[in-house]
Protein backbone atom coordinates (compact mmCIF):
# COMPACT_ATOMS: atom_id res chain seq x y z
CA UNK A 1 0.00 0.00 0.00
CA UNK A 2 1.40 3.47 -0.94
CA UNK A 3 0.89 6.04 1.09
CA UNK A 4 -1.65 7.82 -1.16
CA UNK A 5 -3.85 4.32 -0.58
CA UNK A 6 -4.08 5.09 2.91
CA UNK A 7 -7.04 6.62 4.38
CA UNK A 8 -6.41 9.92 6.15
CA UNK A 9 -8.30 13.14 6.61
CA UNK A 10 -9.82 15.57 8.86
CA UNK A 11 -12.53 17.18 10.52
CA UNK A 12 -14.00 19.71 8.47
CA UNK A 13 -16.83 22.38 8.88
CA UNK A 14 -20.27 22.71 6.91
CA UNK A 15 -20.56 25.92 7.45
CA UNK A 16 -20.91 28.62 4.67
CA UNK A 17 -17.86 30.55 5.90
CA UNK A 18 -15.91 27.39 5.59
CA UNK A 19 -15.82 27.37 1.60
CA UNK A 20 -17.49 28.10 -2.01
CA UNK A 21 -20.43 26.30 -1.59
CA UNK A 22 -23.44 25.37 0.86
CA UNK A 23 -23.37 23.22 3.72
CA UNK A 24 -21.77 19.47 3.57
CA UNK A 25 -20.44 19.94 0.45
CA UNK A 26 -17.64 22.96 1.67
CA UNK A 27 -16.87 19.80 3.95
CA UNK A 28 -15.36 18.14 1.05
CA UNK A 29 -13.98 21.31 -0.37
CA UNK A 30 -12.18 21.88 2.61
CA UNK A 31 -10.85 18.19 2.45
CA UNK A 32 -9.29 18.05 -0.95
CA UNK A 33 -7.95 21.25 -0.13
CA UNK A 34 -5.62 19.57 2.84
CA UNK A 35 -4.90 16.46 1.08
CA UNK A 36 -7.66 13.99 2.59
CA UNK A 37 -9.47 11.47 1.49
CA UNK A 38 -11.76 10.75 4.30
CA UNK A 39 -13.26 12.79 7.27
CA UNK A 40 -15.75 13.81 9.46
CA UNK A 41 -17.96 16.51 10.52
CA UNK A 42 -20.74 18.11 12.58
CA UNK A 43 -24.14 17.64 10.96
CA UNK A 44 -25.29 20.22 13.07
CA UNK A 45 -23.33 23.15 15.50
CA UNK A 46 -21.74 20.97 18.33
CA UNK A 47 -23.04 23.69 20.78
CA UNK A 48 -27.01 23.61 20.14
CA UNK A 49 -28.81 19.98 21.46
CA UNK A 50 -29.01 19.36 17.99
CA UNK A 51 -25.57 17.68 17.98
CA UNK A 52 -24.14 14.64 19.36
CA UNK A 53 -21.44 16.01 21.21
CA UNK A 54 -23.57 16.60 24.13
CA UNK A 55 -25.54 13.81 23.97
CA UNK A 56 -24.91 11.45 27.46
CA UNK A 57 -26.40 7.48 26.84
CA UNK A 58 -25.16 7.07 30.10
CA UNK A 59 -27.12 9.45 31.96
CA UNK A 60 -29.91 7.55 34.97
CA UNK A 61 -31.69 11.26 34.41
CA UNK A 62 -34.89 10.62 32.31
CA UNK A 63 -34.78 13.98 30.87
CA UNK A 64 -31.39 13.85 29.74
CA UNK A 65 -31.70 10.51 28.10
CA UNK A 66 -34.84 11.44 26.31
CA UNK A 67 -33.19 14.72 24.98
CA UNK A 68 -29.80 12.31 23.92
CA UNK A 69 -32.09 10.23 22.05
CA UNK A 70 -33.99 13.03 20.25
CA UNK A 71 -30.76 14.19 19.37
CA UNK A 72 -29.06 10.83 18.25
CA UNK A 73 -32.14 9.52 16.00
CA UNK A 74 -31.93 13.48 14.24
CA UNK A 75 -28.06 12.66 13.81
CA UNK A 76 -28.60 8.87 12.05
CA UNK A 77 -31.31 10.43 10.09
CA UNK A 78 -29.40 13.22 8.77
CA UNK A 79 -25.98 10.14 8.41
CA UNK A 80 -28.76 8.36 6.21
CA UNK A 81 -30.08 11.65 4.17
CA UNK A 82 -26.41 12.27 3.33
CA UNK A 83 -25.23 9.19 2.47
CA UNK A 84 -22.93 9.20 5.58
CA UNK A 85 -21.84 5.53 7.00
CA UNK A 86 -21.45 6.32 10.27
CA UNK A 87 -22.44 8.34 12.87
CA UNK A 88 -19.86 8.85 16.22
CA UNK A 89 -21.03 9.31 19.69
CA UNK A 90 -18.93 8.92 23.44
CA UNK A 91 -20.90 7.18 25.92
CA UNK A 92 -21.05 10.00 28.10
CA UNK A 93 -21.05 9.95 32.28
CA UNK A 94 -22.93 7.99 34.65
CA UNK A 95 -23.21 10.84 37.35
CA UNK A 96 -23.80 8.40 40.07
CA UNK A 97 -25.38 5.63 38.38
CA UNK A 98 -22.43 3.34 38.46
CA UNK A 99 -20.22 1.60 35.41
CA UNK A 100 -22.60 -0.66 35.41
CA UNK A 101 -25.98 0.65 35.41
CA UNK A 102 -24.69 4.01 32.89
CA UNK A 103 -23.62 1.07 30.57
CA UNK A 104 -26.84 -0.72 31.14
CA UNK A 105 -28.22 2.94 30.37
CA UNK A 106 -26.25 3.24 27.71
CA UNK A 107 -27.44 0.11 25.55
CA UNK A 108 -31.12 1.25 26.46
CA UNK A 109 -30.76 4.27 24.29
CA UNK A 110 -28.98 2.31 21.57
CA UNK A 111 -31.96 0.09 21.46
CA UNK A 112 -34.41 3.04 20.49
CA UNK A 113 -32.52 4.28 18.14
CA UNK A 114 -34.38 3.89 14.51
CA UNK A 115 -31.00 3.49 12.65
CA UNK A 116 -31.63 3.88 9.10
CA UNK A 117 -30.23 0.72 6.37
CA UNK A 118 -26.69 2.07 5.48
CA UNK A 119 -25.95 3.75 8.96
CA UNK A 120 -23.59 2.19 11.80
CA UNK A 121 -23.30 4.07 15.22
CA UNK A 122 -19.64 4.54 16.45
CA UNK A 123 -19.36 4.74 20.00
CA UNK A 124 -15.40 6.40 20.62
CA UNK A 125 -13.05 5.67 23.54
CA UNK A 126 -12.64 8.05 25.95
CA UNK A 127 -9.83 9.96 27.98
CA UNK A 128 -11.61 8.49 31.37
CA UNK A 129 -12.11 11.21 33.59
CA UNK A 130 -14.31 11.92 36.38
CA UNK A 131 -18.00 9.74 35.93
CA UNK A 132 -17.34 9.47 32.09
CA UNK A 133 -17.07 5.82 30.75
CA UNK A 134 -15.74 4.76 27.66
CA UNK A 135 -12.32 5.22 28.65
CA UNK A 136 -11.93 0.87 29.24
CA UNK A 137 -11.80 -1.24 26.56
CA UNK A 138 -14.05 -3.40 28.63
CA UNK A 139 -16.46 -0.92 28.49
CA UNK A 140 -16.98 -0.81 25.20
CA UNK A 141 -17.58 -4.09 25.09
CA UNK A 142 -19.93 -4.59 28.09
CA UNK A 143 -22.29 -1.97 25.74
CA UNK A 144 -21.89 -3.87 22.71
CA UNK A 145 -23.17 -6.68 25.09
CA UNK A 146 -25.86 -4.70 26.21
CA UNK A 147 -27.38 -3.34 23.00
CA UNK A 148 -29.34 -5.59 20.43
CA UNK A 149 -27.89 -2.45 17.99
CA UNK A 150 -25.23 -3.55 15.69
CA UNK A 151 -22.51 -1.19 16.75
CA UNK A 152 -18.80 -0.67 16.02
CA UNK A 153 -16.16 1.77 17.27
CA UNK A 154 -13.62 4.09 17.36
CA UNK A 155 -10.78 5.03 19.10
CA UNK A 156 -8.88 7.62 19.47
CA UNK A 157 -5.43 7.91 20.08
CA UNK A 158 -5.21 10.89 22.33
CA UNK A 159 -8.18 9.21 24.76
CA UNK A 160 -6.59 5.57 24.64
CA UNK A 161 -3.56 6.78 25.80
CA UNK A 162 -5.08 9.35 28.57
CA UNK A 163 -7.15 6.46 29.61
CA UNK A 164 -3.65 4.60 29.77
CA UNK A 165 -3.14 2.55 27.42
CA UNK A 166 0.98 2.95 26.75
CA UNK A 167 0.82 3.03 22.55
CA UNK A 168 3.97 4.92 22.99
CA UNK A 169 6.11 2.33 20.90
CA UNK A 170 5.85 -0.16 18.31
CA UNK A 171 5.62 -2.85 21.36
CA UNK A 172 2.66 -1.25 23.05
CA UNK A 173 0.61 -0.38 19.50
CA UNK A 174 0.67 -4.16 19.23
CA UNK A 175 0.03 -4.76 22.81
CA UNK A 176 -3.07 -3.06 22.88
CA UNK A 177 -4.48 -3.86 19.03
CA UNK A 178 -3.98 -7.45 20.67
CA UNK A 179 -6.18 -6.50 24.17
CA UNK A 180 -8.64 -4.29 21.94
CA UNK A 181 -9.28 -7.65 19.94
CA UNK A 182 -9.41 -9.60 22.90
CA UNK A 183 -11.77 -7.83 24.62
CA UNK A 184 -13.76 -6.55 21.74
CA UNK A 185 -12.54 -7.58 18.65
CA UNK A 186 -10.72 -6.00 15.78
CA UNK A 187 -13.57 -6.47 13.16
CA UNK A 188 -15.71 -4.06 15.03
CA UNK A 189 -13.13 -1.34 15.26
CA UNK A 190 -14.23 1.02 12.23
CA UNK A 191 -12.52 4.22 12.54
CA UNK A 192 -9.55 5.85 14.32
CA UNK A 193 -9.60 9.89 15.49
CA UNK A 194 -5.58 10.20 15.05
CA UNK A 195 -4.10 12.98 17.45
CA UNK A 196 -1.17 12.90 19.69
CA UNK A 197 -1.48 13.99 23.42
CA UNK A 198 -0.45 16.79 25.09
CA UNK A 199 -0.29 15.10 28.40
CA UNK A 200 0.98 11.93 29.52
CA UNK A 201 -0.22 8.62 29.52
CA UNK A 202 -3.17 7.50 32.13
CA UNK A 203 -3.40 11.46 33.22
CA UNK A 204 -7.28 11.20 31.61
CA UNK A 205 -6.44 14.78 30.12
CA UNK A 206 -8.22 15.24 27.06
CA UNK A 207 -5.87 17.69 24.66
CA UNK A 208 -4.63 17.18 21.48
CA UNK A 209 -1.00 17.52 19.66
CA UNK A 210 0.24 17.79 16.44
CA UNK A 211 1.09 14.30 15.10
CA UNK A 212 4.43 13.04 16.22
CA UNK A 213 4.96 16.19 18.43
CA UNK A 214 3.15 14.95 21.62
CA UNK A 215 3.73 12.58 24.19
CA UNK A 216 2.77 9.62 22.64
CA UNK A 217 5.76 10.87 20.09
CA UNK A 218 6.71 9.78 16.48
CA UNK A 219 7.87 5.27 16.91
CA UNK A 220 4.12 5.46 18.72
CA UNK A 221 2.50 7.57 16.04
CA UNK A 222 4.15 5.46 13.04
CA UNK A 223 3.30 2.07 14.80
CA UNK A 224 -0.30 3.21 15.14
CA UNK A 225 -0.75 4.98 11.70
CA UNK A 226 0.91 1.39 10.10
CA UNK A 227 -0.99 -0.82 12.09
CA UNK A 228 -4.65 1.03 11.42
CA UNK A 229 -3.65 1.24 7.86
CA UNK A 230 -3.01 -2.45 7.72
CA UNK A 231 -6.67 -3.13 9.01
CA UNK A 232 -7.66 -0.93 6.55
CA UNK A 233 -9.54 1.32 8.94
CA UNK A 234 -10.00 4.99 8.06
CA UNK A 235 -8.11 7.67 10.09
CA UNK A 236 -9.71 11.27 11.11
CA UNK A 237 -7.22 14.19 12.42
CA UNK A 238 -8.46 16.35 15.25
CA UNK A 239 -5.71 18.05 15.13
CA UNK A 240 -5.13 21.52 16.91
CA UNK A 241 -4.56 24.62 14.66
CA UNK A 242 -1.18 26.52 16.14
CA UNK A 243 2.56 26.79 15.66
CA UNK A 244 1.71 27.32 11.93
CA UNK A 245 0.97 23.80 11.75
CA UNK A 246 -2.78 22.78 10.20
CA UNK A 247 -4.80 19.78 8.91
CA UNK A 248 -2.33 19.99 5.79
CA UNK A 249 0.37 19.68 7.51
CA UNK A 250 -0.51 16.78 9.87
CA UNK A 251 -2.00 14.93 7.10
CA UNK A 252 1.23 15.02 4.97
CA UNK A 253 2.51 13.81 8.21
CA UNK A 254 0.56 10.93 8.75
CA UNK A 255 1.90 10.29 5.42
CA UNK A 256 5.52 10.11 5.87
CA UNK A 257 5.19 7.83 9.34
CA UNK A 258 3.42 5.77 7.12
CA UNK A 259 6.28 5.57 4.63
Amino acid sequence: MSTDDIRVGAHTSIAKSAGPYDGPANAVHQQVEYGGNCGQIFSHSPQVWQSSYLVNLCTPKDDLREKSLTSMQEEVDAAATLDVPYVNVHLGAHTGAGVEGGLRNAGSVLDDLDVPDGVTVLVESDAGSGTKLGGQFEHLATVADETSLDIAFCLDTAHVWAAGYDISTEAGVEETFTEFDDVVGLDRLAYVHLNDSKHGCGTNKDEHAHIGEGEIGVEGMRAFIRRTAAEGVPMALETPTEDGKSFEWNIERARELYE
